[in-house]
């Protein structure tokens, strides 16, 4: 039996500010932005070189529900990767290594927080 990851529920209290963030900021991929009926809104965003994506929209859960924590983005150069986000405004943590890994973290702006991952090999 298959199972895939293929979709990731955030919560916010703003849709336009997360898809702003997401596409403009972090490099998101914009995949789908409906209005299905009965105020709903749906935003499905992928990472680049991503098989899983994120959604954040409006009737879809609580705004005030707890908060995603620690999603992994694993890139290839972490020092890289928080460079070029920094240059595009994300608040970026300095980059730690762990021994075989390195990690830079950094918030959504509902507080959703994600982790760059560099696995050394």
């Amino acid at each position: 039996m298959d199972m895939r990851l293929e979709l990731v529920p955030l919560p916010t209290s703003d849709v336009d500010r997360s898809k702003e963030f997401y596409v403009e900021r972090m490099g998101f991929s914009l995949d789908h932005d409906v209005q299905p009926g009965n105020g709903f809104r749906v935003v499905q965003l992928t990472p680049p070189g991503s098989a899983c994506s994120i959604v954040v929209g409006v009737g879809m859960s609580d705004p005030e529900a707890p908060r995603v924590h620690n999603l992994h983005l694993v890139v290839d150069d972490v020092e890289a990767a928080r460079r070029e986000l920094s240059d595009k405004g994300v608040e970026v943590s300095s980059v730690q290594d762990l021994g075989g890994v390195k990690y830079a973290y950094l918030s959504d702006p509902d507080g959703n927080s994600w982790a760059l991952q560099q696995l050394l090999r």
